[in-house]
């Protein structure tokens, strides 16, 4: 659910005011500026992120469609759309590898700046829109007299820890976002130790089977802890990313192998009985699953690594922002606009916003924000470490690599 990656923050490191000879042409940095972008995984956030938006723009109920269902507004669509939700998965798993990806090498301050930084800004404005739009239309009475009103919503939905706390999302696709949170703080614990091939693989493992045993044993609080149910989607993808970097290893792939397994396990188990009506689920759920598999294995492998037209930098810088606001677009302009239009008018007019919004959100928000609180927020982290033992590389302004982890 990020927009931008690099291969260069494949191995990053501090931005530092001066370096040495020998800095300047270490392997590390040599890597970095050969590797490039990975606009491979641009086309597929944005690939998910549109899988989800049609997800719940056709193939799902929805209150603010007559009759509450989007589905039967959209007959044809909704039989292919109905599934979308497998797009979360994808994203799951391209986390999975970017996270690594950005996390290496990296102390756990940097690396948790770097990721406030590319979740916060547009998120924030995202909920802005969202309370916006409940209070100019009074959408929420839709969901009900048992639910929050927005105003209760909005304060716990800015922390991103809605989840935790109780508090009902301001949009439904929020949850994902504390999971994704979650996530990041997993994986700056696993910084402290310190990232390397051997304890990925230790971590990854442990990881996978702990969560295992927290659902045998039913012991909520390590359910939670260890994100049981997603787990299996983070930790093919720190997978692939091993594979990406340092070639073929059969445990990485038995452990990606496994995570495929228990992927499909859960997704069949907790999801299937959403699908009575469609028998046929029970095979198109795993199929699915290994579809967003193979794509990852694909570019794991480098079988991917031919896409390279920069215009696809640009469908990664509107992952993020779409996936936040296009059911903001769908409530506020679905009731409006179907009285006066035909139904796929109205579709083509909510993508076509959604995106508009996507953009105006990355060049007006996310852009400004990340150079405005990108020095401030390192400044912090510099006195903070100066308060206990020397620390080793100075923060100073922002170089490439930085940049590229915050779009990471």
């Amino acid at each position: 659910m990020d927009a931008g990656t690099t291969r260069s923050d494949a191995v990053p490191t501090e931005a530092v005011p001066t370096r040495t000879p020998s800095e300047e042409t270490s392997p590390a940095q040599a890597e970095r500026r050969a590797m490039g972008r990975l606009r491979e995984l641009d086309v597929l956030r944005f690939v998910a992120a549109a899988v989800v938006m049609l997800h719940h723009y056709t193939g799902v109920p929805a209150p603010e469609w007559p009759g509450g269902n989007a589905r039967r507004i959209f007959p044809g669509l909704a039989p292919f759309t109905r599934y979308g939700f497998l797009g979360v998965e994808l994203f799951f798993l391209i986390s999975g590898f970017v996270i690594l990806l950005s996390a290496w090498g990296r102390r756990p301050g940097d690396f948790m700046v770097s990721r406030f930084l590319r979740l916060f800004p547009a998120y924030w404005v995202g909920v802005v829109l969202s309370l916006a739009a409940y209070l100019a239309f009074d959408s929420w009475v839709s969901f009900g007299p048992n639910t929050d009103g927005p105003l209760k919503r909005f304060l716990p939905n800015l922390t991103m820890l809605q989840e935790g706390v109780g508090s009902q999302r301001m949009e439904v696709v929020y949850w994902t976002l504390y999971v994704e949170l979650h996530f990041y703080v997993l994986i700056a614990l696993f910084t402290w130790w310190g990232i390397t091939f051997n304890r990925c693989v230790a971590f990854m493992t442990a990881w996978l089977m702990f969560s295992v045993f927290a659902l045998e044993s039913g012991e909520n609080f390590l359910k939670v802890v260890l994100l049981w149910r997603y787990a299996p989607f983070f930790v093919a993808g720190m997978g692939f990313f091993l594979i990406y970097r340092y070639g073929s290893n059969i445990i990485v792939w038995l452990l990606i192998a496994l995570s495929w397994a228990l992927g499909c396990y859960y997704d069949v188990k907790y999801n299937f009985p959403d699908f009575t009506a469609a028998p046929h689920s029970l095979y198109i759920i795993p199929a699915g699953v290994t579809v967003v598999f193979a794509v990852m294995a694909l570019v794991a492998t480098h079988r991917l690594s031919w896409l390279r037209w920069r215009g696809l930098t640009v469908l990664g810088l509107l992952t993020y922002p779409l996936y936040l606001v296009h059911q903001t677009v769908s409530r506020t302009f679905v009731p409006r606009l179907l009285p006066h239009m035909g139904r796929w008018e109205v579709l083509a007019v909510l993508v076509v916003t959604a995106l508009v919004a996507s953009y105006l959100i990355h060049v007006l928000i996310e852009r400004p924000a990340q150079r405005l609180l990108r020095p401030r927020l390192k400044a912090a982290l510099t006195r903070i470490r100066a308060g206990g033992p020397p620390s080793a590389e100075p923060a100073g302004q922002p170089g490439p690599e930085d940049r590229a982890a915050d779009r990471s």
